[in-house]
């Protein structure tokens, strides 16, 4: 080994042990230097975050959410750090981490056994909506030097990825400024959407100064319909493309952004589809800084009143795990487009006049033949293929005979929890393939196996 590795691995040992004891003073100052070790993991495959969760150290958890650490890294047993707190019983962390607040317990009792914070639904943005109409104010924020822009190729983001692209997390959005876009904003063909600015992490403190009206950099997404190619040119990276499976390769980006994309990757997908009045078939035109559509035919009956078309739509899909009247079994489906061995939660998309627990009764006995009575929502996840907003619930069966519909699913079966346990945890020759953790049914039947099923 290296000098400069041997070094390296005791600056890493010395930032993990400082999180395990809980030293946050020495933690922030690591991190000031050296920003990388936040997720790193040392000899045992755990990272800091993990060990604080292990320690009970809250402090320490606080510091490192600040400053953006990845909350879905894994250790060698597939447990998170949220996983971690709550085996270990410290409470205040695993709250934390599941993203409720700590004085929702007395509110909502129970609110602890939410599951930690869906991938996509990260908000590092302040999306200012009310300041979508102030057109001066708009103006101002494109051509700051601070203002950062996202481009956009057939909605997939354009990113930069290293060789080793394997590697979850590894992905990262290419960045430009105005000077860099100036000219496509210009193209009548592209479509600008502000997605906010960022949100500030920690106030400032009394020593820091700061100019008088300065405001925090503004996000643009840039939906642009030149040519791929001649886009990947204006990055200076070579590792720039484009994703062409955004299913799987949106998958690869940080927390952080792909909660950006979730949002910029919805509202582009609107506008791809509604270039035209839905109903009168007049062109339409781009408001609002880019959350709005008009007809420009003033006749247009969508001119007046209320239109949803008129505004970016959400499609909500609800997503259950099913659960066995012994409260030992779930039921997972299935489908032919499927990785070989991988079973996942049933879905299906909430029709009109619809509440979400009907809609879970009416495509579980649809997809699988079995019929549901209580339903329990946990948690939602946007989900920006191209803009659903998955409603993940927890729901009880009342019969067991699975009969499926082979032209919504392939295969349905009944999973003992010590099975799913096993294929979760365990990792050797495991009885079905899990959904990839960013989705929100592994996070469902995370959750499950985590609690008491007898709802």
């Amino acid at each position: 080994m290296s000098v400069q590795s041997r070094a390296e691995e005791e600056l890493l040992e010395k930032f993990l042990d400082a999180a395990a004891r809980g030293h946050v003073p020495q933690v922030s100052s690591l991190l000031s230097h050296v920003p990388s070790l936040i997720n790193q993991t040392g000899s045992s495959g755990w990272t800091a975050l993990m060990l604080a969760a292990r320690h009970g150290q809250l402090p320490v958890v606080e510091e490192l959410l600040s400053r953006g650490c990845d909350k879905f890294s894994v250790n060698s047993s597939s447990q998170t750090a949220y996983d971690v707190s709550r085996f270990w019983g410290h409470r205040h962390i695993s709250i934390l981490l599941g993203g409720a607040e700590p004085g929702s317990l007395r509110v909502l009792p129970g609110s602890d056994l939410v599951p930690q914070e869906n991938y996509f639904s990260r908000e590092t943005l302040d999306r200012l909506s009310a300041r979508r109409t102030d057109t001066e104010w708009m103006e101002a924020r494109q051509r700051d030097e601070d203002s950062v822009y996202l481009l956009f190729s057939s909605l997939s983001p354009m990113v930069s990825c290293p060789e080793d692209q394997g590697s979850e997390g590894k992905m990262k959005l290419c960045r430009f400024r105005y000077e860099a876009v100036r000219d496509l904003l210009q193209e009548p063909a592209t479509v600008l959407v502000f997605l906010g600015v960022e949100r500030r992490k920690k106030p400032p403190s009394s020593s820091q100064t700061q100019e008088a009206g300065q405001e925090p950099p503004a996000w643009f997404a840039v939906g642009s319909d030149e040519d791929a190619a001649e886009l990947l040119k204006r990055c200076r990276e070579k590792s720039c493309l484009f994703p062409r499976s955004p299913n799987r390769d949106l998958l690869q980006l940080s927390e952080d952004e792909a909660g950006v994309v979730a949002q910029a990757r919805s509202v582009l997908a609107w506008h791809s589809r509604y270039a035209f009045c839905a109903t009168c078939g007049s062109s339409t035109r781009p408001e609002e800084a880019g959350h709005k559509r008009s007809c420009l035919d003033s006749n247009c009956r969508s001119r007046r009143g209320v239109h949803n078309t008129c505004y970016p739509r959400v499609d909500p899909v609800v997503i259950m795990l099913v659960i066995h009247p012994d409260g030992n079994q779930c039921l997972l489906g299935r489908k032919k487009i499927f990785p070989a061995g991988m079973f996942s939660c049933l879905a299906g998309f909430i029709e009109p006049g619809e509440t979400m627990e009907e809609a879970v009764r009416r495509e579980t006995e649809e997809e699988s033949g079995v019929k549901v009575g209580h339903v329990q929502y946990v948690s939602s996840q946007p989900w920006p293929m191209p803009s659903s907003l998955m409603l993940g619930c927890l729901a009880v069966a009342t019969t067991t005979d699975i009969k499926v519909d082979e032209n919504e699913i392939e295969e349905a079966r009944w999973f003992p929890r010590q099975q799913v346990i096993d294929s979760l945890f365990r990792g050797e020759a495991p009885a079905f393939v899990f959904p990839p953790r960013q989705t929100i049914a592994h996070q469902l039947i995370r959750h499950w196996v985590g609690i008491n099923s007898n709802l």
